[in-house]
């Protein structure tokens, strides 16, 4: 287990109770703040709350399985329940579309106890009912490799902070072994499922998912899991559980279309 989860496992929630050092953020308020972050999106849960995900493809969404899933039942949410609000700023966001369909980590217990092995896999994707154009919203890609200096950064939204995404444009890795990546970023409730931000060249790029965060009383410790793999696997997922196009039967009257049989027959799709 890394050293950074034993050292920080004595409070585990998305909170903070002392005064903290802040880095610097920025509230993303208008059109031209919020340009390259309109794939940022908030997830509305029911009346329940809400956590922050990202757009890795027009119609995916990727989070924390514990944004996705019902505590009391471990099963995902039902369709229509998760509304993704992409580029949310005050009352208005750039596109609102409907959850329809979600893969969790298979190994991810909702209502588990936060743990290394837990955080670990705590990543779901999201199908939305509509692909958003990328003319709204450019999807970020994932991050592969190392990190050149470490630098960080989190675009989320949160307590206190919860009508517009707050960037916060350089936090550091403090830890990345064994599976878990341990970051200082400033993280409040609704941070959940934010995607850290790593630099590939000019771009800004996924390297992990925010699941939890840890205190020792003087610094506050993100947590979150290496990727590879992970989001491969949820795609396949989704594709396998994807809902299958219903067979209709029509009926075709004599001398319409080819046919003047007047035979009924099936056709995938309805098309």
């Amino acid at each position: 287990m890394s050293r950074f989860f034993l050292n920080f496992l004595l409070f585990l929630s998305i909170c903070a109770s002392a005064t903290y050092a802040q880095t610097a953020k920025r509230k993303l308020t208008d059109r031209d703040d919020l340009y390259g972050w309109e794939a940022v999106g908030r997830l509305d849960i029911g009346d329940d709350g809400f956590c922050t995900g990202t757009l890795i493809a027009q119609d995916l969404v990727l989070t924390a399985a514990h944004c996705a899933l019902d505590k009391a039942t471990g099963e995902p949410y039902p369709p229509g329940m998760v509304t993704f609000r992409a580029g949310l700023s005050g009352e208005d966001a750039l596109a609102d579309r409907k959850v329809i369909q979600i893969a969790a980590h298979p190994d991810f217990v909702a209502n588990g106890p936060v743990s290394a092995p837990r955080v670990k896999v705590d990543v779901a994707l999201m199908r939305l009912d509509e692909p958003i154009p990328y003319s709204i919203a450019d999807p970020f890609a994932l991050h592969q490799g190392r990190v050149s200096g470490n630098e960080v950064s989190l675009a989320s939204y949160g307590r206190g902070r919860s009508e517009a995404i707050t960037r916060e444009r350089s936090c550091r890795i403090l830890d990345r072994d064994q599976g878990l990546i341990t970051f200082n970023c400033d993280i409040t409730f609704g941070s959940s499922g934010s995607a850290l931000l790593a630099k590939n060249g000019p771009r800004w790029q996924i390297l992990s998912v925010v699941s939890a965060v840890a205190s020792n009383g003087y610094q506050k410790v993100g947590f979150g899991m290496e990727l590879s793999g992970i989001v491969s696997e949820l795609k396949a997922d989704l594709r396998r559980d994807a809902p299958r196009p219903q067979a209709t039967i029509r009926r075709l009257q004599v001398g319409s279309g080819k046919s003047n049989s007047g035979a009924k027959f099936i056709s995938s799709g309805g098309g």
